[in-house]
């Protein structure tokens, strides 16, 4: 089986490659990141580490046309699981927001999922097979002060995910999100300790997840039947 997995350079991204690396299904497996090209580089190390025979390859780049997303299908040809985790985040009041930071969210967040979709779609469709898990948010569901451009581009995620499930389920493609709560990524670095503990107190579990936790969870929808599809499963510990 063949997988690709977009923003892989770290957080939750990295630990889903080194997830499905351990699960031994894959005998190809694609990374995608925006710059960090010598991350992709360490994790393919640690993925060969841990599988030898799987084939790793990398790719540098922002997914900005379907052109860009067409060349990488053309190198991996058909294709059985997609996983979108590429996100960037912009924190602060919107009159603070600029256009560009608009447009990169939007990019980076919902636009490559229609590329990566378009460029792959056709292969898997053809052989009425294949699973799309794209990585959203609560945010997405609920929204959040102060990340409002975050948000909106998640609940993006959640509707085109609940529409293109009802596209292909004919065609016995899966299509699910799965919306995370609070994981102690990267994308999280500006908050304060104070911050974080005052996070933690809301969450009715008290445990904000680790990445490998939330790459576990992502796991377990690759091993639903094909029933489900169209869910934007959300893993935040009841917060939401």
């Amino acid at each position: 089986m063949k997988i690709l997995i977009t923003g892989a350079s770290r957080g939750i991204g990295r630990a889903i490659a080194l997830a499905a690396a351990k699960t031994g299904r894959f005998h190809h497996m694609h990374l995608t990141c925006r710059k960090s090209l010598d991350k992709l580089e360490e994790i393919r190390e640690e993925i060969l580490g841990i599988d030898p025979e799987l084939l790793v390859s990398i790719g540098q780049g922002d997914l900005q046309s379907v052109d860009d997303a067409n060349i990488i299908a053309k190198e991996m040809g058909p294709i059985d699981v997609i996983i979108n985790n590429a996100a960037v985040s912009y924190t602060g009041p919107l009159i603070d927001m600029t256009e560009d930071m608009w447009n990169d969210t939007i990019s980076t967040n919902i636009s490559s999922i229609f590329y990566i979709c378009k460029a792959f779609l056709p292969e898997m469709i053809a052989r009425h097979s294949g699973q799309i898990i794209n990585i959203s948010s609560v945010w997405g569901n609920v929204g959040a002060s102060c990340e409002t451009i975050y948000s909106a581009s998640k609940g993006a995620v959640n509707s085109f995910t609940k529409a293109l499930a009802k596209e292909l389920a004919p065609s016995g493609i899966q299509v699910n999100a799965v919306a995370f709560g609070m994981v102690d990524t990267d994308m999280n670095a500006h908050l304060t300790s104070d911050d974080i503990e005052a996070l933690r107190d809301e969450i009715p579990t008290g445990h904000i997840m680790s990445t490998s936790e939330a790459a576990e969870a992502v796991m377990k929808v690759l091993e639903m039947p094909k029933e489900l599809t169209g869910q934007i499963i959300t893993v935040d510990g009841g917060w939401t």
